[in-house]
């Protein structure tokens, strides 16, 4: 038997990423996702399994970072070797106005999981490896650059503000009960899978969709923040890594190369061949109350003692995504053409009798 893993925020992009990832290694997964009234699991539909199988190695659980008798029960049911923690409320702009339900789901949500994991343990006898997803946004107002373990935090936003008590609970759990308790500090992340209201997302949805006539124009806040852009799918690999080590530590997971939001811009309005300054606008309710100018990791302590490289460059990172969203608007403009959707305004819907039909 293969080790068992459960995962917080599994249904997000990260978790399905390190679902897939563990599989590959033989484990039995374990995902915590909360009840609402729509389907979310897109991003493990192509690694459903057949839960009244006996030998399916991926289930899903319900849940909830808020609710701590909730966490006990699961890590009661799925006796779990490792834990990863990646639930969150991540959207940073989004933070400005939800900063209470931020701090509680990201900062307490952490605490209430930290604290169902040493009840386990101390009721169980059984040691459970945690990962922390901690977030480059800490650091903030960088004073130095690169940013290594070692730099000071200063985060600008309620996200940023949660995700350093969450860290820091995460060491104190480590020295103060000997948690074996990790936190992965990871510099900004993408993929095809990442969520649409994500700015790298958002530009190669626009994009590609610009280039198929179903939208006109793109609105965006700040283009001169500066992110150390990676590919997601190789992050996750890092997560794993550190769990495999003889005592748990802090790592920063980087490219350690930094580009523009209008770098990002351009590379994925290239890749259709279109020029984004045709199709850009600028609207001040994407500027954040307190803006970070320039994230940029130094992952010299993963690349020397986990081993760890990012595989995926920045302009392939831009090329994979937009030609993935490239497939996703051709369907749709396939529906338009079909009248299942139709234009409206800048951008094109589905249509009111297409809408009627599916009642």
């Amino acid at each position: 038997m293969g080790k068992t893993a459960l995962i917080t925020g599994i249904t997000g992009q990260d978790g399905s990423y390190l679902a897939e990832l563990l599989l590959q290694k033989g484990y039995r997964v374990h995902g915590i996702m909360r009840r609402v009234s729509v389907f979310t699991t897109e991003r493990l539909d192509h690694l459903y399994q057949d839960p009244h199988h006996e030998d399916v190695r991926l289930r899903l659980h319900y849940g909830d970072l808020l609710d701590p008798l909730s966490l006990r029960r699961v890590l009661s049911e799925v006796r779990p070797d490792e834990v990863y923690n990646l639930a969150a409320q991540s959207h940073v702009r989004t933070s400005f106005d939800q900063p209470v339900y931020t701090a509680q789901v990201v900062g307490l949500g952490t605490l209430h999981l930290l604290e169902a994991l040493r009840d386990y343990r101390d009721s169980t006898g059984r040691q459970v490896r945690f990962y922390q997803a901690s977030s480059s946004e800490m650091f903030g107002m960088v004073r130095e650059v690169p940013q290594t373990e070692h730099t000071p935090f200063y985060p600008r936003s309620p996200y940023a503000c949660a995700k350093v008590l969450a860290y820091w609970q995460t060491v104190n759990y480590r020295e103060a009960y000997g948690l074996f308790a990790c936190n992965g500090i990871l510099f900004n992340h993408e993929s095809p899978r990442r969520g649409e209201t994500f700015v790298t997302r958002k530009i190669t949805r626009a994009a590609t969709r610009i280039r198929l006539c179903l939208q006109d124009k793109l609105y965006l806040g700040n283009l001169d923040a500066r992110r150390d852009w990676g590919f997601a799918g190789d992050y996750v690999e890092a997560m794993w890594l550190m769990l495999q080590q003889p005592d748990p530590d802090d790592y920063v997971v980087a490219t350690g190369v930094p580009y523009s939001v209008r770098e990002f811009v351009a590379e994925a309005f290239r890749r259709v061949d279109l020029n984004w300054e045709d199709h850009i606008a600028f609207d001040p309710q994407y500027l954040r109350p307190t803006e970070v100018p320039l994230l940029q990791g130094d992952a010299s302590k993963a690349r020397d003692l986990l081993g760890w490289r990012p595989r995926v460059g920045f302009h392939e990172l831009v090329r994979m995504m937009v030609d993935a969203d490239l497939r996703l608007a051709e369907r749709e403009r396939t529906l338009v053409n079909a009248g299942q959707w139709e234009r409206k305004g800048e951008v094109a819907v589905q249509s009111a009798s297409s809408r009627m039909a599916t009642i």
